[in-house]
């Protein structure tokens, strides 16, 4: 068997750094999930409203966005790891915030914190593992593979906490700070520059003008409108509408990305032996109908089924799409940055859209929201395919 770091063809000089980089994006999957699996325990013991509730999420995609802005430029001031690590300090500030008050304005800003060191998290893992991976579709699937393994992680660490122990939902949060914290320790040994970053003539920064590059970043977008809603909302969901008692509905959320993590190493492998445009397709047509099933069914061996294919289906989109921008932009900070804060839009605006219908009509509606947006993907998608099978059949002409 070959080692993983042969089979992504990364340099030995890099294999520490890349695995320093899986475990603080598997770290930051533990704190995206861990937030969904929370919010029920903090929504009953602050009193918090369904608007509130999707505030909240919405805060940690606004501060996500900004730190995606910062993190491309602020390298140039003061290096990679020093911008990375008083970043990623958000989500040790964040999630202690979150456990000291009940005042929504403090728990906003608590929750835009934990945004901006995921935001911070993401752009440095996706920018770093490009770089000294040759095979970028496969390093990047199995990145995010990581990301998948600490979100299954995170409910699971809730219901211990909270049903086994019997202990606050506050004493989860205090965990992840301190898996965080070693994380930072890591970081700050890490062969990440700490030297300011300097300017290059050309670092892809043409990407403005590049219609394939918005594209892929609108595809992106309406990824993560469904995908930051039913990681935020789905324990709520399904505690709410009472179609799974609060124990089984703390297991979805780790069902969800066991079947993720299966589908993202499945991908990995797919994207090197199959054209990644019919893999989007393919993925996208699968979201939507399991999606449906899954807000449409009542039995729980039918949820749960739902749960596996729309796992499957959402697993390879955002690391696919990601791997098809051209080089030169993928390994831009600036460009990566720009495009991940744009495509976030999408998981700062859905979130609230469907805590404001869920206030006026039930969350069952409000979740619903969801199928718009993957529709709009999967025409986006078909639209990429169209576009880049013309450009070839042009290519093979000429």
């Amino acid at each position: 068997m070959p080692s993983l770091a042969k089979m992504l063809k990364v340099k030995q000089n890099d294999v520490p750094l890349m695995y320093m980089i899986y475990f603080a994006f598997l770290t930051s999957g533990i704190m995206s999930t861990l937030i969904g699996a929370l919010l029920p325990f903090m929504k009953e013991e602050y009193k918090m409203s369904y608007v509130l509730s999707g505030a909240v999420i919405s805060a940690h995609q606004i501060g996500n966005f900004f730190a995606l802005l910062i993190a491309g430029y602020l390298p140039y001031i003061i290096g990679r790891k020093w911008s990375t690590f008083s970043l990623s300090l958000g989500i040790v500030i964040g999630f202690t915030l979150m456990t000291l008050t009940s005042n929504p304005l403090v728990l906003l800003i608590a929750f835009a914190f934990t945004g901006i060191g995921r935001g911070t998290m993401s752009n440095i893992s996706n920018v770093v593992t490009s770089q000294i991976a040759e095979n970028k579709a496969a390093a990047l699937n199995i990145l995010h593979a990581a990301f998948a393994i600490g979100a299954f992680l995170a409910p699971f660490i809730a219901l211990l906490v909270t049903s086994a122990m019997h202990l606050s939902w506050k004493v989860s949060a205090w965990i992840l700070v301190t898996i965080e914290l070693v994380v930072l320790f890591f970081l700050r040994r890490s062969s990440l520059s700490g030297k300011p970053k300097k300017k290059e003539v050309d670092e892809g920064r043409d990407f403005v003008k590049s219609g394939r590059f918005w594209l892929n970043t609108f595809i992106m977008f309406f990824y993560l409108c469904s995908e930051a809603s039913v990681i935020g909302w789905l324990v709520t969901y399904f505690t709410d509408t009472g179609k799974l008692s609060p124990a089984l509905a703390q297991t979805t959320s780790s069902a969800l990305w066991v079947f993720i993590l299966i589908g993202r190493i499945s991908c990995a492998k797919l994207s090197v032996k199959m054209n990644k445009n019919l893999l989007l397709i393919i993925l996208s047509v699968l979201q939507f109908a399991f999606f449906s099933m899954m807000i449409t069914v009542q039995s729980t061996v039918l949820i749960y089924i739902s749960l596996f294919g729309f796992g499957l289906a959402m697993s390879g989109t955002y690391p696919t799409t990601l791997s098809t921008m051209e080089s030169r932009f993928i390994s831009s900070t600036v460009a990566t940055g720009t495009c991940i804060a744009t495509a976030t839009l999408g998981a700062i605006i859905m979130p609230i859209i469907i805590g404001t219908v869920a206030q006026s009509v039930g969350i069952a509606g409000g979740l619903a929201t969801i199928s718009i947006s993957i529709l709009i993907m999967f025409s986006l998608i078909l639209a990429k395919a169209f576009l880049e099978r013309k450009d070839g059949k042009a290519s093979t002409i000429a």
